[in-house]
């Protein structure tokens, strides 16, 4: 948002400077981004001096050139060549001086530079309006009053002020403060000065000799609307005055009616709509909804279809003029030719604004203030001020009485504050007398008071303030952060947290992998319906920003592969990715959030080299990377199993306790193609929530290292195809739980010389006793063993 300090200044009589201010603003709640220093006319007429043409006579060597002897205050005079046909002897004029940058109304900003025009020397340029940026006449040169002083800097004379802009972060609670009055009354409120609101006594009805009738159907929609006529206008450009200010604050002059009711909006906080009074049929403004889907054409152009939920302006005939809040149409509004205007000032509920507005896109000034919450109350005194101004600028007369739809007037919030509260949250106490200064200064009114509590009204437009914390963060921002002093105690209780803690386990991941090569993603949690496997469980979004991010993430493969498809389609294929995040369900209406860790590679393992080629990643790079992972939190006692899903072509899933663990595999190209990824991707998708339960459940031992060797023995066998090694290593541990270090697979075959259904299997077991040296006996006992249970429980068959 963005204020201007001279117009700052039109509601308070302060002599901060504009920096100073800054400091204010930001300290009670309005942080300002950043300031500028604006000038009103483009290069602010810098070097442009008040002259005296003493005398003018015809170019030797050019018709249409005078050359003229001008007294600019310098020491000699200039002589300047000049192509105006109304210079004149005895003219106070504009010049350029030598050295001068001049900026035209169009056009790129120039030099004026010592020159010989046609032979004659010429040291400057006597200047027209549209030449300095002050109009768009080019019909001649500006010719002055004879009481301008020869010398005087230009910019003086037309009385050009330098402003300060102020760009300010506006959170979205603070809509009262989306106006000059509204921030005026925050630097009040904290140099406990009063507010000046500008004059509408003025303002008197002249007939009603154009009364314009207005029907509220919906008032839900529109709780009060408020209207006025005004006859006898001139559509015409604004005078100076309303150009510069406006332009201070980045709005663009259209014309003397649509910038008056810019003006007020600005000035005041409240959306005013003109509507040419000759449009409206029947003299009847009716406030309603419209059947869906029923075109209208916005003031931008575009032809938009209407939703039966959009409150829309419409005139006697029930056709839409514009849609309440948010757009005007393309015909209702003014025109060059519009003579009588309707003037509207309503107060639209937030919520009905707030979805048309995302509805069709569409973002405007009115819309922005209607959908965080108006003034109910400024809606009449807003039409004053903006009617007053526009027979200021355009003429005409009040032709029709104010009318003022508002069947249920909404009453100041009742909040009872109790002091000890106050000085509990703040931290501080202040004095009582201090406490009511500031609700005072922000026009929250004290009812009463006992020794312990305050009673309080707070005006509707404070839509923000509803509770008594509420109240307790004004009394902070105006009495001052910085006034509370840092206590030389601080008191806190410490709490036991479950170790490992998530970042410590999150962190020691990302290490290993970033060591790794891996990049580190984020993405966003919210994301398009197209993605959803099963859209009854999806979390939907009420109002959504876009189609594409109109549910939370059920699965956080589709954020990943969005980001492989970026860097894919820029050339950078060789990835390798991980995130650490949420997916969101509902079943039974019962929302659930998990955290999750994914992890993506595609392309090459490293890239290619004099000494060798790349080569492309496999699953069994991905496995080994799990598994590594897993290793670190020494989480081993999971199950293995194959695992196919809707997402996944092959691959394994690790189990704890029959509870998924991991997946990761190949990603099916049916999901590939949702995204436009061309690669092969492997994606692994673990359950962290899962991940810290186990880590925490693990406890650091040390031990010294065996002093008595380890054995190896390998089996060969014949196994059903349908036998995975994960099988064979559980019955393995299950069968030697002390001595039996690792089992391994080094060998797998499948062929025809093989009997039908079935594969052969080469195992590797690694034995180890820590207190001795094992003997041949006790090894051969164990492989018995092992060899029995395999037989038995797996139904393998031994090769000799």
């Amino acid at each position: 948002m963005k204020i201007s300090y001279n117009w700052l200044k039109e509601f308070i009589e302060t002599d901060k400077t504009p920096e100073e201010i800054s400091k204010i603003l930001t300290g009670t709640g309005l942080e300002v981004e950043s300031m500028e220093k604006v000038q009103a006319v483009p290069g602010g007429l810098e070097g442009l001096v008040i002259g005296y043409v003493k005398e003018r006579s015809q170019h030797p060597n050019a018709d249409r050139l005078s050359v003229t002897k001008v007294d600019a205050g310098t020491d000699e005079e200039l002589q300047i060549v000049c192509g105006a046909h109304n210079v004149a002897a005895g003219q106070k004029v504009v010049v350029a001086l030598v050295g001068t940058t001049v900026h035209p109304t169009t056009g790129e900003p120039f030099k004026i530079n010592k020159s010989k025009i046609r032979g004659e020397v010429s040291e400057g340029m006597i200047c027209a309006e549209d030449e300095i940026g002050l109009g768009a006449d080019h019909a001649g040169i500006m010719v002055l009053d004879e009481s301008a002083e020869v010398g005087a800097p230009a910019k003086d004379y037309f009385k050009l002020k330098d402003d300060y802009m102020y760009e300010i972060g506006l959170t979205p609670n603070r809509a009262d403060a989306a106006s000059h009055l509204g921030t005026a009354r925050d630097i009040a409120a904290f140099l406990k000065i009063a507010v000046k609101r500008p004059d509408i006594s003025a303002f008197k009805v002249d007939d009603t000799s154009r009364t314009i009738k207005v029907i509220v159907e919906n008032e839900q929609a529109a709780p009060r609307y408020s209207g006025v006529t005004i006859s006898g206008v001139e559509v015409k450009e604004s005078p100076q005055w309303l150009k510069e200010r406006l332009a201070v604050i980045g709005i663009r002059s259209i014309n003397n009616i649509v910038d008056a009711t810019n003006y007020a909006l600005h000035d005041l906080g409240q959306p005013l709509h003109a509507f040419d009074a000759d449009e409206i049929s029947r003299d009847t403004v009716i406030v309603k909804n419209c059947p869906e889907g029923t075109p209208f054409v916005t003031l931008d152009g575009v032809e938009r279809k209407l939703s039966a939920d959009d409150l829309m302006i419409c005139d006697g005939d029930g056709k839409p003029m514009c849609i309440g809040g948010v757009f005007g149409g393309i015909n209702s509004g003014v025109k060059a030719s519009t003579k009588s205007i309707f003037l509207e000032s309503a107060w639209f509920n937030a919520v009905s604004i707030r979805k048309t507005s995302k509805r069709h896109g569409l973002k405007t000034d009115a819309s922005f203030r209607f959908e965080r919450g108006t003034d109910p109350d400024m809606t009449v005194f807003a039409l004053k001020r903006a009617a007053l101004l526009i027979q200021q600028v355009a003429g005409g007369k009040i032709s029709s009485e104010i009318s003022d739809n508002y069947p249920s007037p909404v009453a100041p919030f009742a909040i009872d504050v109790a002091y000890k509260t106050i000085d509990r949250l703040i931290g501080k106490r202040i004095p009582h007398g201090e406490i009511k200064d500031i609700l005072t200064a922000l026009e929250i009114e004290v009812v009463s008071e006992t020794g312990e509590d305050l009673a309080l009204k707070v005006p509707p437009y404070r839509v923000d303030i509803t509770r008594d914390v509420d109240i307790v963060e004004e009394i902070l921002r105006i009495y001052g952060y910085n006034n509370i002093e840092i206590p030389t105690q601080v008191r806190a209780s410490l709490n036991n947290s479950t170790r490992p803690e998530k970042d410590s386990v999150q962190g020691l991941l990302s290490d290993l992998l970033t060591a790794n090569g891996f990049n580190e993603i984020m993405s966003n949690s919210l994301t398009k319906s197209a993605y959803s496997s099963n859209l009854d469980e999806a979390v939907k979004i009420l109002n959504p920003l876009s189609n594409d991010l109109d549910v939370m993430r059920q699965t956080m493969l589709y954020s990943g592969l969005e980001a492989v498809a970026y860097n894919q389609n820029r050339k950078n294929a060789d990835l390798k990715l991980y995130e650490f995040g949420k997916v969101y369900s509902v079943e039974e209406d019962k929302y659930t959030e998990t955290q999750r860790f994914a992890i993506f590679v595609s392309g090459a393992t490293a890239g290619e080299q004099w000494n060798q080629k790349a080569k492309a990643v496999s699953f069994y790079n991905l496995k080994a990377i799990v598994d590594g992972l897993l290793a670190k939190l020494n989480i081993t006692d999971f199950s293995v199993e194959d695992s196919t899903c809707s997402r996944i072509s092959y691959g394994l899933q690790y189990k704890l306790n029959n509870k998924q663990l991991v997946k990761f595999g190949a990603v099916k190209g049916e999901a590939l193609k949702k995204v436009d990824v061309e690669k092969e991707v492997f994606y692994a998708d673990f359950n962290f929530d899962m991940v810290l339960k186990a880590a925490r459940k693990n406890k650091i031992v040390y031990r010294e290292l065996s002093k008595y060797p380890a054995v190896r023995r390998d089996l060969s066998m014949l196994i059903d195809k349908s036998v995975s090694f994960g099988q064979l290593k559980q019955i393995a541990q299950k069968a030697e739980r002390k001595l039996l270090q690792e089992v391994n697979v080094f060998d797998v075959y499948e062929g025809g010389k093989l009997p039908a259904g079935k594969k052969s299997y080469a195992l590797s077991f690694v034995l180890q006793d820590d207190e001795k040296t094992l003997t041949d006996k006790s090894i051969d006992s164990i492989m018995q063993k092992l060899i029995y249970n395999l037989e038995k429980e797996a139904g393998a068959e031994i090769r000799k």
